[in-house]
């Protein structure tokens, strides 16, 4: 009569016991009566935190490695199906085009915790894609970051194919193109601006947190991933672990951003019809 009640009380007692067992473990907690707690100096922690990636700990690697894996899958399934979407949008003219726009910019604003909450709704044991049992998995990281970033791919590719239809749409339409032909010719055009759309986006998934923690649950060994782990390992006072899963996070972020730069630079080159401008650092 009473198993639900003490059900419920030792579901909260044992929680208790974990956050205080967590904060026990913690750096930043008190271990000696009458002692302050010491505080790992800022130039500790870096000097730790390039010893652990000078020394490839595996805990670091494992988890820069699930990172990466996590966002590049969800940018490619993102990427092939906005890709296409946006292009055919580029250059569609419908009844009620203008709203369909309206909600995709929309959907450029929406906070990644909101679209975590959804997935985690759908794929909770009472949703409607809970038989699936993808709830903190890989799969539903992979999930989440493909719905986030997919909106962002659409909308640029739309933007950049829509741009090119202006300046070429009326020829290749009196040559016979129709629609999804003429959206894939200038989809092929603008190759070089959708690889850097591409790019931009994978920057956008491996910098995100807040779906991965909801859906991914933050599994040592399982789901952790560098944004999770770095707001785990700061709230737990591991600030080493933190500063160095950041500092290749950091390095992740600016190698893309170069890339993006060498590309666009490349284009204009390419362009400009000037092979030896790219070495000789001719301005763009």
């Amino acid at each position: 009569m009473h198993s639900g009640s003490y059900r419920q009380r030792m579901f909260w007692w044992l929680r208790y016991l974990n956050r205080a067992t967590c904060l026990n473990c913690s750096p930043l907690a008190a271990s000696t009566p009458g002692v302050l707690p010491t505080v790992t100096s800022f130039s500790d922690s870096v000097r730790t935190a390039l010893q652990l990636i000078a020394g490839l700990d595996a805990g670091l690697l494992t988890i820069v490695a699930r990172s990466l894996s996590v966002s590049a899958t969800a940018s490619a399934i993102a990427c092939a199906l906005g890709l296409v979407l946006g292009a055919w949008l580029g250059v569609a003219r419908f009844a009620g085009r203008s709203v369909v726009l309206t909600l995709l910019n929309t959907f450029l604003a929406v906070p990644s915790v909101v679209v975590g909450l959804v997935i985690y709704l759908l794929l909770s044991r009472t949703g409607p894609l809970g038989f699936l049992g993808w709830l903190f998995s890989f799969k539903a990281m992979v999930l989440a970051q493909a719905l986030l970033v997919l909106p962002v791919v659409t909308a640029l590719t739309r933007q950049t194919v829509e741009d090119a239809q202006v300046l070429h749409g009326e020829q290749l339409t009196s040559l016979g193109a129709g629609r999804l032909l003429r959206s894939l010719l200038l989809a092929w055009d603008e190759r070089y601006a959708l690889l850097t759309v591409m790019i931009a986006c994978f920057g956008r998934a491996v910098s995100e947190v807040g779906a991965v923690m909801i859906v991914g649950g933050n599994i040592d060994g399982f789901t952790r991933v560098m944004t999770t782990a770095i707001a785990l390992e700061t709230s737990k006072g591991d600030l080493p672990l933190a500063l160095g899963l950041g500092l290749i996070l950091l390095s992740v972020v600016l190698l893309l951003n170069a890339l993006i730069a060498l590309l666009k630079r490349w284009r204009e080159v390419r362009e400009a019809g000037a092979p030896g401008a790219l070495l000789l650092g001719a301005p763009g």
